[in-house]
């Protein structure tokens, strides 16, 4: 599983804000689970950045989200994501592929 989140990021924050970041990768890492990660930086528009995090599976992702170190560095910098979709499924020869329904919501 990959999760894509994207920031847009004021010039003033750059410095801080990666700090922060990388920090929340760092946090993430630490999870059963996670496989790898990697920051960019748009660059053609260097306000927008990314973190992609590679998981086992989608509960090992999950999980993470909920231990405490990763509530206390991670989530506060994920809380500042683009309100987009961005979990994805790893699309390989030969797997079979969610099916695409509505999802419930409660």
């Amino acid at each position: 599983m990959i999760v894509v989140n994207r920031f847009r990021v004021a010039p003033e924050e750059q410095g801080s804000f990666r700090v922060a970041l990388e920090i929340a990768r760092d946090a993430l890492a630490a999870r059963p689970g996670h496989v790898g990660a990697t920051i960019g930086r748009n660059v053609d528009d260097p306000g927008l950045w990314v973190l992609t995090t590679r998981w086992e599976n989608v509960g090992a992702y999950r999980r993470a989200l909920s231990s405490y170190d990763v509530k206390l560095y991670a989530v506060p910098v994920l809380y500042r994501a683009l309100d987009e979709p961005s979990a994805y499924e790893v699309v390989e020869p030969g797997t079979d592929l969610n099916v695409e329904r509505t999802r419930s919501l409660g």
